[in-house]
């Protein structure tokens, strides 16, 4: 059998929370996908999918990249019924995933069910978080058997990097193959290989750091709001941190993990502590389960945030904070002077972190060998499954390998260890770490395994490093301060920014036009990508206040007219210049990447012309390239208005897509631009498409020299629906201003309807209303409130 998966159709079976929303990340990827549940006791027998389906487009964050895409899920139900529907659709199927519940008996009883209908070549994974995959395999009959194995997507699938991919023993090499290559290129998944145990990877080590975080709560006497200000950003791990994220996942969910570790581990050296600790028994006997019920360990009251406090066994104001003291350890660069000094410490937070820290690196490196093949498998796992910055072997790693394991082992002769369990002897055996340039460490092996050879992997020039791991960065081909542009000898050169946020400063525009000379002249193409979100962030909205307020309304022209000169630029190179979109890519991000020849997006990009929100409007083309678009589109003596009405909204309203499919809805990417799953991929297909481009004889577009205008009639049209939306109050009398003026633009200014103008004098029309808005008091509060805050003020 070869490595290659082919899927046409795929089924879920379950449209629970989980496998409605893996249904909804197969669509995405443009899998044409069934979805199954039980019949229902009335009315239609698709009853319950159907509600499912439906529910998806009130899920936040939302789970389809389109709210159009729920249509395309086909719904069905386990009757075997010749009404259509039932299990004779799963003979089609070329993957099956079940989600059902947590129940090894159910599973089993369905497994029994489906066999008859799974096709001879048809794959065949349990989406399960936890349950043995070989006592599961037992009831498969026996040509099924190598075709089956564990695929365990973390909660929400389409938003979560990690899949653990855990074969049984039984599951053919080949299968895997095929499935981690599907899983990291179409569904853009991070695979990481897991062992048959309980919790598998991620969730025996998140839920163990959880359990040791909240035994050490106690321990040290600390307020739950006090442990999330500890354990979350300044630790490098999501703002949500411990108690905040127990609370989004569901207390319910957790206690049901806690008792799986109980029942299923009776032999670990911890397993005294797998219990749900006493507070949390008695919110779940409450009903207060956390964010879907509006209360957990927290709560929302007003504007207040509360949070439970265990000695008034009632909720008080969130005040805790980390103390200055362990704020500024925690800021150390130095991870070994960090540890020390958290070690050395009095103050109760900084010696709760050293617990926590050591407990979890005990109890990590104790089962390493049970749980995963190599310590990467670990570390990426809870990178990818629980968002930390770095994995708790890599965190140990870069605190100094043999001091912190000394200092664990003191902790487990002198009592103070969660548990007596000794380390492995593999961690004293003179190492410096688990990770190096040639590998991660595997016990079983006792070697550094390198990373998979799977093809697949050839298509990520930067995979997510791990401590250790350094990729050749390319030949620079030249660099300024605000960009480098460097190649890999492929004949396609990149840029990349090198500003805060990837923002569009002077160096940024004049380095992009030298690159694209320098492209012209001795590459085939040009990619502007960023090796790490976001694209970018827009216009550097604090340099050009300071150019403002300095008073140099001459020197802000130029800038703008520099800004515009660059999108030109890149539209009209002789070479094809691809954007390489993924995260935000706001205003000018956003501009770069509608005068490119194609942008390949990454499925969470988020797009948008923001500019409205700071009192401005687009001014780096943006506005002229919507105008140039609706041309075209309405055609000789077509409708141009009707073109312009879906873009005035998006960008009078500064709408950003949530997705790159939503992008395209919105028209700010176009139909043949390309959505990449695995945003580790993005820059191997920009290159792929540049190259493409550029051996099928690119030629840039002709000037627009005759660009149909909607005029003073698409204006006044315009001002009709602002002035019904300023009565109403939706918008402020500084919103109309500021509309009217992206109106002014998008209609070719105040000139006859079907007027002929070319793009120079569109990009006039922009700057002239970008100048004159940036001058005007409320303008610049509203970049200055912007700067402040983060928000957009309403003025």
């Amino acid at each position: 059998m070869s490595e290659k998966l082919l899927v046409r159709r795929a089924a879920v079976l379950g449209a629970g929370v989980m496998g409605a929303q893996i249904a909804a990340h197969l669509t995405n990827a443009g899998v044409d996908t069934v979805l199954f549940d039980l019949p229902a006791k009335e009315g239609a027998p698709n009853g319950i999918v159907l509600k499912a389906i439906a529910n998806l487009g009130k899920l936040s964050p939302a789970p389809l990249a389109s709210k159009a895409l729920a249509e395309a899920i086909v719904p069905a139900n386990y009757g075997t019924s010749d009404d259509g529907g039932g299990l004779e659709q799963l003979r089609g199927c070329d993957l099956i995933i079940e989600a059902i519940a947590e129940r090894m008996d159910w599973k089993q009883d369905l497994y029994q069910k489906i066999a008859p209908f799974v096709a001879d070549h048809a794959v065949l994974a349990s989406n399960t978080s936890g349950l043995g995959i070989n006592k599961l395999a037992e009831v498969l009959p026996e040509q099924l058997r190598h075709r089956f194995c564990g695929v365990h997507f973390f909660n929400p699938p389409r938003y979560m990097h990690l899949a653990e991919l855990i074969p049984a023993r039984t599951t053919d090499k080949a299968v895997l193959a095929g499935l981690e290559t599907f899983l990291t290129t179409t569904l853009g998944k991070g695979v990481v290989y897991a062992k048959d145990t309980p919790n598998f990877i991620g969730n025996r080590i998140g839920v163990f750091s959880i359990l040791a975080t909240a035994h050490h709560t106690g321990e040290f006497k600390l307020g739950f709001d006090e442990v999330d200000a500890i354990t979350g950003p300044l630790i490098g791990r999501p703002k949500s941190a411990t108690y905040r994220t127990s609370d989004v996942v569901g207390l319910d969910t957790m206690a049901h993990v806690i008792k799986t570790m109980a029942d299923t581990l009776p032999e670990d050296p911890w397993h005294k502590y797998f219990q749900s600790p006493k507070w949390l028994e008695a919110l779940i006997a409450k009903g207060a389960l956390g964010q879907k019920t509006g209360a957990g360990i927290f709560r929302k009251v007003g504007k207040d945030i509360q949070v439970l406090d265990l000695k008034a066994q009632d909720y008080k104001v969130a005040t805790g904070t980390a103390a200055p003291e362990v704020v500024e350890i925690l800021r150390n660069r130095n991870p070994a002077e960090k540890f020390a000094k958290l070690r050395e410490s009095r103050h109760p937070q900084a010696q709760f972190l050293w617990a926590v820290f050591r407990d979890l690196f005990h109890y990590s490196a104790y089962h390493l060998a049970d749980i995963a093949e190599t310590a990467r498998d670990v570390d990426l796992a809870i990178r990818w499954g629980y968002g930390w910055s770095l994995g708790p072997f890599e965190t140990w790693q870069a605190a100094g390998w043999k001091q912190v394991a000394q200092w664990i082992a003191d902790d487990i002769v002198a009592g103070k260890a969660m548990s007596g369990a000794p380390l492995p002897d593999w961690v004293f055996d003179g190492r410096d770490g688990v990770h190096a340039a040639e590998g991660s460490y595997s016990p079983a092996r006792n070697a550094k395994l390198p990373r998979s050879a799977l093809p697949v992997y050839q298509r990520q020039r930067f995979p997510d490093a791990l401590l250790g791991e350094a990729f050749p960065q390319g030949d620079t081909v030249f660099e300024n301060d605000g960009v480098r542009m460097w190649t890999d000898d492929d004949g396609i050169a990149v840029v990349s920014f090198k500003t805060k946020m990837n923002t569009v400063s002077d160096h940024v525009l004049n380095g992009v036009q030298e690159a694209v000379s320098r492209a012209e002249k001795d590459f085939k193409g040009l990619v502007i990508w960023q090796q790490k979100e976001p694209f970018s962030a827009g216009a550097d909205l604090a340099g050009a206040l300071g150019l403002l307020q300095a008073g140099g309304v001459q020197g802000f022209e130029a800038m703008v007219a520099n800004f515009q000169a660059t999108s030109q630029r890149i539209k009209y190179s002789l070479v094809p210049v691809v954007a390489a979109v993924r995260g935000l890519a706001l205003g000018g991000g956003c501009e770069f990447q509608m005068h490119s020849a194609r942008t390949v997006a990454g499925l969470e990009s988020y797009i948008g012309l923001v500019e409205a929100g700071v009192g401005l409007l687009p001014a780096g083309g943006g506005l002229k390239e919507i105008a140039v678009r609706a041309s075209q589109a309405a055609g000789p003596g077509g409708d141009v208005f009707a073109e312009l009405k879906r873009y005035f909204e998006t960008v009078a309203m500064a709408k950003v897509s949530t997705s790159a499919v939503e992008a395209q809805e919105l028209g700010l990417l176009r139909d043949t631009d390309k959505v990449v799953f695995n945003a580790y991929e993005l820059l191997y297909v920009a290159k792929k498409q540049a190259l493409a481009l550029a051996e099928s004889g690119y030629r840039p577009p002709l000037p627009a020299r005759r660009i149909a205008v909607a005029g003073d009639v698409g204006i006044a049209t315009f001002k009709m629906m602002l002035v019904n939306m300023l009565e109403g109050r939706f918008i402020s009398e500084y919103d109309y201003e500021i509309a009217t003026r992206i109106a002014t633009v998008l209609c070719g200014g105040e000139i006859d309807r079907g007027a002929l103008v070319d793009e120079e004098w569109l990009l006039k029309l922009e700057r002239q209303h970008f100048v004159e808005l940036a001058q005007q008091p409320k303008t610049q509060e509203r970049i200055a409130h912007m700067l402040k805050t983060g928000k957009p003020l309403r003025n």
